[in-house]
């Protein structure tokens, strides 16, 4: 049984490099009673695999209790997108608080979840915490982390922006459905089942794509969108087929 009142960390670990990791991640680390690591089923192993290898590296033996849970699924009954990632969500912080009440030790209160990339970016880590607020008496500390923009941007050694000039951080279903936004020339693009590139004109398009950005098995292609679109399409599904999961990001610019 838990403490009334929660101390819960969201602490950014970049990509799945334990080099990534920031000093202040592992002090905050190092300082929890139970660390939760979500399970997202058969094909997916090597992302909690990954989570505890970084824990084993950085936590000092005999470290925090760590507990493996299994995520639950979007309902595809619910046909609006909005309306199906917050019923998930809502699913998701139940049994977050499920897990912490069977599995915090008792006069303990330090909770951490280890968080990919960041929590700030295109993460919903921190929409769940608010939700647990509901349920238990939670105050939320986040330690933010190296992203995978960063990690794609060092991965080609490249800017992330032209002097002076505005980018976009976005999705490939916004990409998809709206186009290229107007407000920009350089645009990153996350989240992204789809190779969503194809659905923009290439001409004058260059793009820089990583898979896998900032880890041993990186895979980077980059040059113009026109020539480059079928390798990037190719590599991307042998990757996946080899490792069973796939996370990769592009940055796109107009010339």
């Amino acid at each position: 049984m838990c403490n009334a009142g929660i101390e819960l960390s969201l602490i950014g670990i970049g990509t799945g490099n334990p080099e990534h990791l920031t000093l202040e991640a592992v002090r905050a680390l190092n300082a929890l009673d139970l660390i939760l690591i979500p399970n997202k089923g058969s094909g997916k192993d090597d992302l909690a695999g990954l989570r505890q290898a970084i824990c084993a590296d950085v936590i000092p033996a005999p470290g925090p209790k760590i507990v493996e849970f299994d995520l639950p699924l979007r309902d595809p009954a619910i046909k609006d997108y909005k309306a199906r990632v917050d019923h998930w969500h809502d699913a998701i912080a139940q049994v977050w608080i499920e897990t912490i009440r069977s599995h915090l030790p008792e006069g303990s209160a330090r909770v951490g979840f280890l968080v990919w990339g960041d929590p700030s970016l295109y993460d919903s880590t921190m929409r769940i915490a608010e939700r647990l607020k509901s349920k238990q008496e939670i105050a939320l500390k986040v330690i933010p982390g190296i992203t995978s923009i960063q990690a794609l941007t060092a991965a080609h050694a490249i800017p992330l922006n032209e002097i002076g000039a505005p980018f976009i951080v976005t999705t490939g279903r916004q990409l998809r459905e709206n186009g290229w936004p107007d407000s920009a020339d350089t645009v990153v693009i996350m989240l992204d089942g789809e190779c969503s590139f194809q659905a923009i004109d290439p001409t004058g398009v260059e793009i820089w794509w990583s898979a896998y950005a900032g880890m041993e098995n990186q895979i980077s292609v980059s040059g113009p969108l026109a020539e480059v679109t079928a390798e990037i399409i190719e590599t991307r599904a042998q990757a996946r087929a080899d490792h069973g999961w796939i996370m990769d990001i592009y940055l796109l610019r107009r010339s």
